[in-house]
């Protein structure tokens, strides 16, 4: 079985026979951590065992989704953050309605390459914008992810990883160096606010060992 690609809560070490089908996981972290990688690898494992995935992405992961990321990440752009934090969950509701919950109700496992605790950080930690109007815009979504992998790299590593994609950077990549250590210390401070859904990954490390890393929250050998 091959995971599907566009483009409810685990316990902190269930395997993958110890749960229901129907699972909402999340990768989070910020820009050159790996996410999307990562998702790709644990959606091709998960696939390789038999598990029906979903692996998905945001902003995007609908057709009106993805017009709304082509917006949010147009260097050209220049979104006041108010609309900026909008935006994203314009494109989140969309994302949840048309992908995210027909997945999860036909059982199957989704893998999701940002959510909104990529909000909570980008917008909230990154930006200043009101956390109270970010969590009551998330608490109108109702959707929280079963497992978060919070993929955590030093600014070295994410700069080097970064210059090696040798392509232009976008609204978000090209913005000043201490935007990106808020943005860190956003999502190491929000892993630490939900300690039962959210595991730290050291994403520092080769594929093979952030792969594993992550299987090992799973509980499952990869």
């Amino acid at each position: 079985m091959k995971a599907t690609d566009t483009p409810p809560v685990m316990p902190a070490h269930a395997g993958i026979h110890d749960v229901p089908a129907g699972r909402f996981i999340t990768l989070e972290g910020g820009e050159g951590a790996g996410k999307s990688t990562q998702a790709k690898l644990l959606a091709d494992a998960l696939a390789a065992r038999g598990v029906p995935v979903l692996r998905t992405r945001e902003p995007g992961g609908a057709p009106g989704a993805e017009i709304l990321r082509g917006l949010l990440l147009d260097p050209a752009m220049d979104w006041s953050r108010r609309a900026e934090t909008f935006l994203h969950f314009a494109a989140r509701a969309e994302h949840v309605e048309k992908t995210i919950r027909p997945a999860l109700a036909a059982g199957m496992w989704v893998i999701c390459d940002r959510f909104t605790d990529s909000t909570r950080a980008y917008q909230g930690f990154g930006l200043g914008v009101d956390r109270v109007l970010v969590e009551s815009l998330a608490t109108q979504i109702g959707l929280d992810p079963d497992l978060t992998l919070v993929l955590d790299v030093s600014e070295e590593t994410a700069r080097t990883r970064l210059a090696s994609r040798g392509l232009p950077p976008d609204r978000y990549e090209a913005q000043a160096a201490d935007f990106h250590t808020r943005i860190r210390a956003g999502f190491r401070t929000i892993a630490v606010e939900h300690p039962l859904r959210c595991h730290l990954i050291d994403a520092n490390g080769t594929l093979a060992e952030v792969h594993d890393a992550i299987f090992a929250v799973l509980d499952v050998s990869p």
